[in-house]
């Protein structure tokens, strides 16, 4: 057993499953998902949530300089603000060869570092669990306080933090699922609902071998 499932559970929901479905749907280009994204480019890679020079160093070598540097000048910048600076980055395209190594090499030992560090204990629990919280801060990130205004925004993350050493899965699948709520009504509620419950259900198969 390994992180795979995990990692193409990411790649499921960020990219649609395949470069066949990534070029397909035009993500080849960068967009922005809304909310308060910035501008993402490859499999999930939000410039906004990610410093210049973590930009240059993730793109090196798969983008063009002046490419690079465009794109991380939009480093720091998220919300509707990002919004606006698609227009002017609609000419650059990120193929599927530099999307999927930045995601491999770069994206996914970044992510796996915030996990373990967001859940203590989590090198020890099933690899099933493992890839679905990893898939989960991919999306989420690690944050476990509440916004101002926001009560219980971050409630369940709290919750699966103290689940994880005890390797309690039903548990901590069923937090997955509660999160469902914070979506309801929104415009990315059916796609948020969706790959919650794929990460809840990938927590439950941990049990199989228990």
């Amino acid at each position: 057993m390994s992180l795979e499932e995990g990692i193409q559970l990411i790649i499921r929901f960020e990219a649609a499953g395949s470069e066949a479905k990534y070029l397909q749907l035009h993500i080849e280009r960068p967009t922005w998902p809304r909310g308060s994204s910035g501008v993402t480019i490859g499999i999930g890679y939000d410039l906004g949530y990610n410093s210049a020079s973590q930009i240059r160093t993730d793109w090196s070598g798969h983008l063009d300089a002046q490419t690079i540097e465009r794109l991380a000048s939009c480093s720091g910048t998220t919300g509707a603000a990002a919004g606006s600076l698609i227009t002017g980055l609609r000419d650059i395209i990120v193929p599927w060869s530099a999307a999927i190594a930045v995601f491999r090499e770069r994206s996914i030992p970044h992510y796996m570092n915030l996990t373990t560090s967001a859940f203590p204990g989590v090198d020890a629990v099933d690899p099933r669990c493992q890839g679905a919280l990893l898939s989960l801060v991919y999306n989420r990130g690690t944050r476990m306080t509440d916004r101002a205004g926001f009560p219980g925004e971050r409630k369940e993350m709290r919750a699966i933090r103290g689940l994880v050493p005890n390797k309690d899965y039903k548990q901590i699948a069923s937090e997955i699922r509660s999160m469902k709520r914070l979506w309801i009504g929104t415009a990315n509620e059916k796609g948020l609902s969706r790959r919650r419950d794929a990460e809840a259900d990938l927590v439950l198969m941990s049990l199989s071998d228990h």
